[in-house]
């Protein structure tokens, strides 16, 4: 297979975007902080971002893949981080804190069903499990799509995660080919589906922001 040939360079190129994705959150976080409260932010994109991590980190350790292991190390701090500024910006902690227990438990629960699954299984059916958790952290935004269509506007729908999103799961989908592994071949082409159904809701209804900035244009040219 040709594309086997770049499975190096394609693999780096999917962690070290993977990496720019989830420093995207930066961005984020930085809202939070200039508003000076987390109101109206959705905290499961980096509490989900920290569960799957750490469930994808196993997974990867079973696969022996450097690039998917140091991908997941770095989404594991990056989110704990975001995480943090959230909750300190958060105007109700306690139900965070509930969130975060359930998340904690559910994770727990599938790291010691790791441990004791027979290991000619677990590969297989630990990864049916990270790849449902997946199609469930990229379609979470998709919660949202009533109040979209509802409000005609995407603001509430973090477009750097989603943008980035996009690109990830094409690279994944990619580097999945060249090494032949199912679970990542159906993650990311689902993935990249979702990614791209939600990028074209910014086209239908644009941000109250951009919408904002158009009519100041048009009042300033006028």
């Amino acid at each position: 297979m040709v594309l086997e040939d770049y499975k190096e360079i394609v693999g780096l190129c999917a962690m070290y975007t993977t990496m720019a994705q989830m420093l995207s959150g930066t961005l984020i976080c930085r809202n939070i902080i200039v508003k000076g409260s987390a109101k109206g932010v959705d905290p499961m994109p980096f509490l989900g971002g920290i569960g799957l991590s750490i469930l994808m980190l196993q997974y990867a350790w079973m696969l022996g893949d450097s690039n998917m292991i140091n991908v997941n190390v770095f989404g594991l701090l990056t989110n704990m981080i975001y995480m943090i500024i959230y909750y300190y910006y958060a105007p109700n902690t306690k139900e965070v804190l509930k969130l975060i227990y359930k998340v904690t438990i559910f994770v727990v629960i599938f790291l010691v069903y790791a441990q004791i699954e027979h290991p000619a299984n677990v590969e297989f059916r630990f990864g049916i499990v990270v790849t449902i958790l997946l199609f469930l952290l990229i379609a979470a935004p998709l919660v949202h799509l009533k109040q979209v269509i509802k409000t005609k506007n995407t603001e509430i729908l973090p477009f750097p995660l989603i943008f980035m999103g996009t690109l990830v799961t094409f690279q994944w989908l990619l580097y999945g080919f060249i090494i032949d592994n199912v679970f990542i071949i159906f993650q990311n082409a689902v993935g990249f589906t979702l990614s791209i159904a939600q990028l074209s809701l910014f086209l239908i209804f644009p941000s109250k922001e951009s919408k904002d900035g158009v009519l100041n244009k048009q009042r300033k040219e006028d």
